[in-house]
């Protein structure tokens, strides 16, 4: 943790409060708006803009060049899903350093890839890194589950694992499952990651299964809409955080609603507006097909293009 001393203006007083407020990093502060930081007590604008200058310039925060972004692209590594022809789409599977997320209707696989994700962590040959980063898989890669609907089923991790043979138990032991019952939690949760990460854990991906659905519950109605949507927008704020800062997975998965006014395009939008668009990197819509089949549609990324693949969901878990 660092020492917020440190910074300008603050003691130990003061230090304890901006902890106290969630603020127990240099880079939390840095992040955050002199609004939020006047809110804590003994702390004015004139001292929040200092404390806030003196953070960034410790955290190094400014621009870089197009070569370094390249550089820092270096490290990114992928997971594979476990279909090859869903790998494609992604340009080789779900990739570090971003937020991916599986929006479909019931049943459509958005918690079956989770899961499958889970099971692939410990599977080095679904792992695709650079040798300069392969020794950070060989110590026990960790998975946190933040689960809000209480869909997670360790017998199916167990189930899948075996099919990879894997020993379902050992799989267990290095996925980290937290019960969300309402957003504050969920939010919490997430915060706390970070701090298992200072811990030593060795956290490589991070999954809420589903992003939305604690904040459609709580916060209905027109009324409540800009409160919701600053919320889920801190809230991604955090999970982009923890993929940039720790190279971490993020996988979320979204519920869907009609679209009444759809005269062309899907009939069907996920939750959560220009929120969740802009904060997620890659997006995906699963859909049922024949039988145990799913299409998977890629309609936002950076720099792919949108296309659809074919997979399967059976007992060994998700393949082509």
């Amino acid at each position: 943790m660092d020492d917020l001393t440190q910074l300008p203006g603050v003691g130990p007083s003061i230090a304890e409060k901006l902890k106290e407020a969630g603020y127990s990093d240099f880079m939390k502060i840095a992040t955050a708006t002199i609004g939020e930081l006047t809110e804590i007590d003994g702390i004015s604008e004139k001292a929040a803009v200092k404390i806030i200058e003196a953070a960034r310039e410790l955290c190094n925060l400014g621009f870089k060049s197009g070569s370094e972004i390249l550089d820092q692209r270096k490290y990114i590594w992928k997971l594979s899903t476990g279909s090859k022809n869903l790998d494609e789409i992604l340009g080789g599977g779900l990739e570090s350093q971003s937020i991916t997320e599986f929006a479909g209707m019931y049943g459509s696989g958005k918690t079956q890839i989770a899961h499958q994700a889970c099971v692939n962590l410990q599977c080095p040959e679904r792992i695709l890194a650079d040798d300069s980063i392969r020794d950070e898989f060989l110590n026990e890669p960790k998975a946190v589950y933040i689960d809000t609907e209480g869909t997670f089923r360790p017998e199916r991790i167990i189930q899948m694992a075996e099919a990879l043979g894997l020993d379902g138990k050992d799989v267990l032991n290095n996925i980290l499952v937290a019960r969300a019952y309402n957003s504050d939690m969920q939010m919490l949760y997430a915060e706390n990651v970070e701090k298992l990460i200072k811990e030593g854990l060795n956290i490589k991906l991070v999954i809420v299964d589903s992003l939305t659905s604690t904040f459609r519950t709580e916060y209905t109605g027109r009324g409540k809409l800009a409160e919701r949507q600053q919320k889920l927008g801190r809230h991604m704020a955090t999970l982009n955080k923890l993929a940039d800062l720790y190279n971490c997975v993020v996988i979320v998965t979204n519920q869907v609603s009609a679209r009444p006014d759809a005269i062309f395009g899907p009939s069907e939008q996920a939750i959560g507006g220009h929120i969740v668009g802009h904060a997620a990197t890659f997006r995906i819509f699963l859909r049922k097909a024949k039988g145990d089949k799913r299409v998977a549609k890629l309609y936002d990324s950076p720099h792919l293009p949108d296309a659809e693949a074919m997979f399967r969901i059976t007992e060994k878990g998700i393949h082509d």
